[in-house]
C-alpha cells in the first residue's frame, strides 16, 4: 500500500471549501435583521411577528442535528461523495425555496427543514474522509481545519449578504446564495474520496509525550457500546452546553452590533467567525497533544476530573 498517492490535503481541501459554503448557518442574524426592518417599517413584504424571527435558525439548527446521525451512518456505507451531492442539493435547493416565498412557513421549511438537513448531511461528509488519510497523531489539526470553514464562512458571507440585500434584496439573494452553494458543494464532493482498503498512513516519528499515552489502553467501541459509557455522556453534555450558548450568540449578534454600529455590524459577525474557525484549529491541534483530557479542560474551564 506504500505506493498509493495520499490524496489527505486535497479531501482536507475540499472538505474545507464545503464547510465555507455551508457556513451561512451562522450568518441568519444578518438575514434576520432585514426580515425584521421589513416587519417595523411596515412594508408589507414581510408580515411575521416578531416573536417568530428566530422560528426558521432554531428548526434548522434542529434539523443540522438529527440529520448528522443519519448522514454519518450513510458516508460510512456508501460514500462521503454521495452525502454531500445530498448536503448541496438540500442546502441549495431550501434557499431556493425561501426566495420564492416571504411567508414564515416557507421560511422553516426551507430554510429550517430542507437547509438545515443539507447542512447536516455536507457536515458529516467533510472531515470523516479527510482525517482516514493522516495518521492518528494529526487527526485532531486535520479535523480542526475542515471544520474551521463553517465557522470562517461568515467572513465573505456577512459582507456578501449585506452588498446582495442592498441591491437584490433577501429573497434574490437567498436564490443566489442557494444556487452558488449547491453548484459548489457538488463540486468539491467529487474530491471527497475514502483511502483505499488497507491503506495505513505514513506515522509520525514517535516522542516521548506519544510513547506515554501509548500505555493507555485504546479501546475501539461500537455506536451502541459508546451510548453505554458515561464518558460519552459527559463530553455531549460539554458539547450541548458550549455550542448552545455560542448558538445563541450567533443568532442575534448583527442585531446587538447594529444598534451602536449600524451598517456596519457585518464586521463584528466576520471578526467573531474568525475567532470561531481559529478556536477550531488551536482545539484540533490541542487534542492531538498527549494527555488529551487535561487539555480539553483548560480550553473548556472544567475543573473536574474526566476519568480516561
Amino acid at each position: 500500500m506504500s505506493s498509493i498517492k495520499n490524496r489527505g490535503w486535497i479531501v482536507t481541501t475540499a472538505g474545507l471549501g464545503i464547510n465555507l459554503a455551508l457556513g451561512i448557518l451562522y450568518t441568519w442574524s444578518i438575514f434576520k435583521q432585514a426580515i425584521k426592518e421589513s416587519v417595523l417599517s411596515g412594508d408589507g413584504v414581510f408580515t411575521w411577528d416578531i416573536a417568530s424571527l428566530n422560528d426558521p435558525f432554531a428548526v434548522c439548527c434542529l434539523m443540522f442535528t438529527v440529520a448528522m446521525v443519519f448522514a454519518g451512518r450513510i458516508q460510512d456505507k456508501l460514500s462521503p461523495r454521495l452525502t454531500a451531492i445530498i448536503g448541496g442539493v438540500l442546502t441549495g435547493g431550501g434557499l431556493m425555496i425561501i426566495s420564492m416565498s416571504t411567508g414564515l412557513w416557507a421560511w422553516i421549511l426551507g430554510f429550517g427543514i430542507l437547509t438545515g438537513l443539507g447542512l447536516g448531511f455536507g457536515y458529516a461528509s467533510a472531515t470523516p474522509p479527510a482525517i482516514k488519510w493522516f495518521p492518528s497523531s494529526q487527526t485532531g489539526m486535520i479535523a480542526g481545519i475542515v471544520v474551521a470553514g463553517f465557522g470562517l464562512a461568515s467572513v465573505y458571507i456577512a459582507p456578501l449578504s449585506n452588498i446582495l440585500i442592498a441591491r437584490f434584496g433577501l429573497s434574490q439573494s437567498m436564490f443566489i446564495f442557494g444556487a452558488a452553494f449547491l453548484a459548489v458543494v457538488c463540486i468539491l464532493a467529487m474530491f471527497l474520496v475514502n483511502p483505499p482498503k488497507g491503506y495505513t498512513p505514513e506515522k509520525n516519528a514517535p516522542t516521548a509525550g506519544i510513547t506515554s499515552v501509548a500505555k493507555h489502553k485504546i479501546i475501539d467501541y461500537s455506536p451502541m457500546q459508546m451510548l453505554k459509557t458515561g464518558a460519552f455522556f459527559k463530553l455531549w453534555l460539554m458539547y450541548f452546553i458550549g455550542a448552545g450558548a455560542a448558538l445563541i450568540i450567533i443568532g442575534g449578534v448583527a442585531g446587538m452590533a447594529k444598534q451602536s454600529m449600524g451598517n456596519l455590524a457585518w464586521i463584528v459577525v466576520a471578526l467573531m467567525a474568525v475567532g470561531n474557525a481559529g478556536g477550531r484549529i488551536v482545539a484540533g491541534v490541542m487534542s492531538d497533544k498527549p494527555q488529551r483530557c487535561k487539555s480539553l479542560r483548560r480550553s473548556a474551564f472544567v475543573l473536574a476530573r474526566v476519568k480516561p
